[in-house]
């Protein structure tokens, strides 16, 4: 069984910065989808950043290209999601999410394990 445990948001500024983490029990294999989602209030879950596991095969959403990187920390089994230029739209409940193969689609539906994520709040 695999846990996501997220951390980091908070209360921040619009143009400020937000780094957040998801720890992942067990050991990942380089070929897992990780990916990060989010939920605005009474909006459906997006998709926002993913790679795999051994840091190929980065891809964002349109609407965070440019401002958001998704990276991880083998040593830590740690994902990451640093976020600069943070817009009062970013505003939502960020998700980690794994899937244990290569998933292209990427998709909320797709994916296996579920963090119960972390509330980012930008204000204008």
């Amino acid at each position: 069984q695999v846990q996501l445990v997220e951390s980091g948001g908070g209360l921040v500024q619009a143009g400020g910065s937000l780094r957040l983490s998801c720890e992942v029990s067990g050991r990942p294999f380089s070929s897992w989808t990780m990916a990060w989602f989010r939920q605005a209030p009474d909006k459906e879950r997006e998709f926002v950043a993913a790679s795999i596991w051994s840091g190929a095969s980065a891809s964002y959403a349109d609407s965070v290209k440019g401002r958001f990187t998704i990276s991880r920390d083998n040593a830590k089994n740690t994902l990451y999601l640093q976020m600069n230029s943070l817009k009062s739209e970013d505003t939502a409940v960020y998700y980690c999410a794994t899937r244990a193969d290569y998933y292209s689609e990427l998709a909320a539906s797709g994916m296996d394990y579920w963090g119960k994520g972390t509330l980012v709040t930008v204000s204008s």
